[in-house]
Order: C-alpha cells, then structure tokens, then sequence
C-alpha cells in the first residue's frame, strides 16, 4: 500500500528522470515542468546504466533533495531473452549503487502489472506476485532490488505498477487502444481476435502521468497500482475507437488462437490514496489520442 511522508503536497526541489526518450518521460517532463517543477533526464547518451562506471557517475549527478524517478527499461519489444533480462538488471544494479554512494530525498520507480499471479480473480495491491516470463521477473527483481537499497539508505520509494498505457506517442503498438487507433486511422480496420470478449484495464498516458506527479509531490512510500478506469473488453475498445476514428472503420474478426482470459482489478487502493484524482474514461482518453495524433507519421 502507498503511504504520504508529505499529507500535504510538496513540490520537489528537483526531479531527475532516468530515461530520456519512450513513451512516459517526454509527457512527465512536460507536465512537471508545467508545474514549475525543475526536471532533468538523463538518458544513455549521458549516462549508459550498463556501463561499468554507471553506479558513480550518476551518483555525483544527485543532490540530497533530488526526487528521483526510474522508468527506464528495456520493453519486450527489445526482447524477451535472458540477455535482455540481465541488461535491465545491470541498470537497477548501477542505480542502485548510486543511491548508495549519493542518497536522494524519494525514490520513485514505475513497474508493470504483468508482475502479478494471472491466475487471481481480482487483483489489488497485496495480491502474490509470481511473474509468468522473464519481463515480469526483472520488474519484479528490480522492485526488490531498489527497494532494499533505498530502505538501507533511508530513501522512501514509491512502485507504481501501471496497466496497459495508451495515448498519442505511444512507441509500443500493443494490440488495445494504441494498435485499434492506429489501424482505424490508416486501414480504416480494426481486427480482433475471436469477438474480442477478454476484459482488460487500460490507462490513459495523462493519468498515469498525474499519479506520478501526485507520488512525488506526497513523496509517498509504498505499492500502488497505476489502475484507473473499470474493465472493458477488448470489443468495447474497438467500439469506442471506431465511434471516435468514423462509422466507416469495419471490425474485423479473426479465429482466436488462445482461450479467453479475463484480468480485473481493485480500484479501491487508488481512490483511498489520491481521493481528488479524476480518471479518465476511455470514451474520452480515445478521442483526445486520436486528436493528439493529428499530423503525425
């Protein structure tokens, strides 16, 4: 459970992002910095966390009131093999060693929600944690692996652990929201597999965003989900998109190569934790992702 060292919003003196580019970090620098938040990335052009001398060259970057925040990872898309695990590990490990060297003021690390058990009916924060593939195990080391640094150190760290995230800019193309809009827009098609009956949460960009910026500014300590919304169907997605996309965008069915799988969550975690947060629905988050994406490739 996530808990607030500050109960009253405090702005960080600074942040420091680890990972210049991807989805996430763009629109969370943009919106800190909005709010008068000085931010600063690094990206492996300035500091390769696989390289041997990471841990201490990232070290002298922090100061003692540094917010630190670590989205940084090698997706699925870069690879699912032991070499790929073993690269994101050696980043949390130079991470970790740089916290130890130079403690930061918080800790906050953005997970994923494969870590859970799949096999749980509803899943909350306390729910086992028993990853299916090696991507949900790094998240999983990871977790473990900074959270012990940071406590040695006495560094609150808050996880997030985000489902699904969609929006405009989105550099993975998962098959949900980002692939349906994407294909609604180009081939005019959306393609589902079976009748899309798999029940799946989704999270818009800019939510996801505000629960970071909201975890920072309590510099809160503990597990959260990055769950907003209730779960819809991967058919009800489709419908949504071609509702905003244009009533000429056709659905297409294809035979369905897996049994149907359901994965739903408790909400209850989020709306104790940041009572004033407003998620978005997907019958808005779609249409702004489709105006978002106006004009570009």
């Amino acid at each position: 459970m996530l808990v607030h060292r500050n109960e009253i919003p405090v702005k960080p003196v600074r942040v420091l992002i680890l990972g210049a580019g991807g989805f996430l970090t763009p629109k969370l620098r943009s919106a800190l910095e909005q709010d008068g938040i000085p931010t600063k990335c690094i990206g492996s052009k300035e500091i390769d966390l696989m390289s041997e001398d990471a841990g201490s060259r990232l070290a002298r970057e922090f100061k003692s009131n540094d917010s630190l925040v670590m989205p940084a990872a090698l997706t699925p898309d870069k690879g699912r093999d032991v070499a790929t695990l073993m690269k994101n590990l050696r980043m949390a490990e130079a991470v970790c060693s740089a916290v130890a060297q130079s403690a930061p003021a918080h800790f906050l690390y953005v997970s994923s929600d494969p870590v859970y058990d799949g096999r749980s009916s509803v899943i909350n924060e306390d729910s086992s944690c028993e990853p299916t593939d090696l991507y949900a195990l790094m998240h999983i080391a990871r977790e473990k692996m900074l959270g012990q640094c940071c406590r040695t150190a006495g560094v609150p760290i808050a996880i997030v652990r985000p489902c699904a995230i969609y929006g405009a800019g989105d550099t993975h193309n998962s098959y949900g929201p980002n692939r349906f809009v994407r294909t609604a827009l180009k081939d005019r098609k959306i393609t589902l597999f079976g009748g899309g009956e798999e029940q799946r949460h989704h999270i818009y960009i800019h939510d996801l965003v505000n629960i970071l910026k909201l975890s920072l500014v309590h510099r809160s300590d503990g597990v959260l989900n990055g769950i907003t919304t209730k779960a819809a169907s991967f058919r009800e997605v489709a419908e949504a998109v071609k509702k905003a996309a244009g009533p000429d965008v056709v659905l297409e069915m294809l035979p369905r190569s897996s049994p149907i799988t359901h994965r739903l969550y408790d909400l209850t975690h989020l709306a104790k934790t940041f009572p004033r947060f407003t998620p978005t629905p997907l019958e808005t988050g779609i249409p702004e992702m489709i105006s978002g994406m106006a004009g570009q490739p």
